[in-house]
């Protein structure tokens, strides 16, 4: 059995929507299906999410999302009307701009262009539309209830016939509608695979999976055959951003396979993403990922490695500030402190330096800005000699000053930090390295 995701590109159109029905019709394994909301019809359009979020503000602001729900209704309408479908969308519509200007946040507006999109993609198929509220359940503080949600799923395991689940949202226990952050229908999809106790879950998208690195910096990179779940992970969270880091979480409990596959491009492969790669013949560097917007927070103390609960001050000032931390590589002496600059903003950082140097009263402190982070991640690199000698000679020969440099104990990555004026440059150098 298997189940499939399809992405808003996907959903976007009614040429896209065929091609979806004819990649489920070609496998009858295929049986458990979540869609995503529509996506953009064209690179100057809107997505349905985004319209429905505007949908949502318009009501704060008028006491009604009459003019942007109108703009959704011709969106859907229309598409219904050119798939030749006999279902009243009017009426979905009618329930969904009552539901928005009786909500009290913008959850419930955000998750109906999936609902919509399932109404439209289980008439398509002749396939039962189950409501994801009525089996993805949130406990009373917000968090994924995933032991509840899968003994619900699980119910659905041996049903004959197809299902369509909308993705990116569930319910609390008060009935209320919650979404996952952006991207959750990737999640949905891991979730429901899990319940059902799915063969692979195929997660459908406009491109062929998984690059060696990001092809809007290096022409035609390599494709990734194969993939761990824990090299998936370290990939999406450094930016590969073809699936939603959180979404290997339900499917690698049982290990289920993900295989990423192209809509559009059907015959080919795909990525294969899987629990063990032992087997296969993995290359030293699986794939380069990276991400811009990064602070890093610098110490320098004499005999800081003798001072007991040193980093545990800093840290705990940090948390104070609800600062979350993604690298902490240290010295003897020194000390780094690597924070999202998303994760900054309305923090004073002078107050941060301030409570800092009345924790552990360092010797110098300072803050720098445009931090970029580079992460070089495979399974093959620990079995492999030379590894960082390459990556440090690429860097050096394509001229680029590394700030900081940590790897994992798994010697599963290596991240270096370099400035943001160096970013491209340094991607490529690190590709042409290892894939020349």
């Amino acid at each position: 059995m298997k189940v499939c995701k399809f992405g808003g590109t996907s959903m976007a159109t009614v040429a896209s929507i065929r091609q979806v029905q004819s990649i489920i019709e070609s496998d009858p394994m295929r049986k458990f299906i979540i869609v995503s909301a529509p996506g953009k019809r064209f690179s100057e359009d809107t997505k349905i999410t985004d319209m429905l979020y505007a949908a949502y503000a318009e009501k704060l602001e008028n006491g009604s999302c009459r003019y942007k729900i109108a703009e959704i209704r011709t969106r859907f309408v229309e598409l219904a009307k050119e798939l030749g479908l006999s279902v009243d969308m009017n009426k979905y519509i009618d329930e969904v701009e009552k539901g928005i200007n009786e909500s009290t946040t913008a959850d419930y507006a955000a998750s109906r262009g999936e609902y919509l999109s399932a109404v439209i993609m289980s008439e398509v198929l002749g396939f039962k539309m189950l409501d994801a509220a009525d089996v993805i359940k949130f406990k009373a503080d917000g968090t994924f209830d995933s032991e509840l949600t899968n003994d619900l799923v699980s119910k659905y395991a041996k049903e004959s016939g197809g299902i369509v689940v909308p993705g990116f949202y569930g319910r609390m226990p008060d009935k209320t509608i919650k979404t996952f952050t952006r991207g959750g229908s990737d999640f949905t999809g891991a979730i429901i695979a899990r319940g059902v106790g799915a063969t692979v879950y195929e997660n459908w998208t406009d491109v062929n999976g998984f690059m060696v690195t990001d092809p809007r910096l290096v022409n035609n990179p390599k494709h990734i055959e194969v993939l761990s779940y824990e090299e998936l992970r370290e990939l999406s969270y450094m930016g590969a951003s073809v699936l939603h880091p959180d979404s290997i979480f339900p499917v690698q409990i049982d290990k289920i396979p993900i295989n990423i596959r192209n809509t559009f491009n059907p015959e080919m492969p795909g990525t294969l993403i899987l629990d063990n790669t032992d087997g296969y013949k993995i290359p030293k560097v699986t794939g380069i990922a990276g991400r811009k917007g990064n602070t890093t927070i610098s110490l320098k103390k004499a005999m800081m490695n003798a001072e007991i609960g040193f980093c545990r001050k800093v840290l705990s000032v940090l948390e104070r500030h609800g600062m979350s931390v993604e690298h902490v590589p240290t010295g003897i002496d020194t000390m780094s402190i690597v924070l999202s600059d998303a994760g900054l903003k309305g923090v004073d950082e002078n107050k941060i330096v301030d409570d800092i140097r009345g924790a552990v009263n360092p010797d110098h402190i300072e803050i720098t800005h445009s931090l970029a982070l580079i992460a070089v991640v495979g399974h093959g690199m620990a079995n492999s000699r030379g590894v960082a000698a390459t990556l440090f000679t690429a860097l050096y020969k394509a001229g680029v000053n590394v700030r900081m440099i940590d790897q994992g104990s798994s010697e599963l990555n290596i991240i270096v930090g370099v400035e943001e004026k160096d970013y491209n440059a340094s991607i490529k150098a690190i590709y042409n390295a290892f894939f020349d």
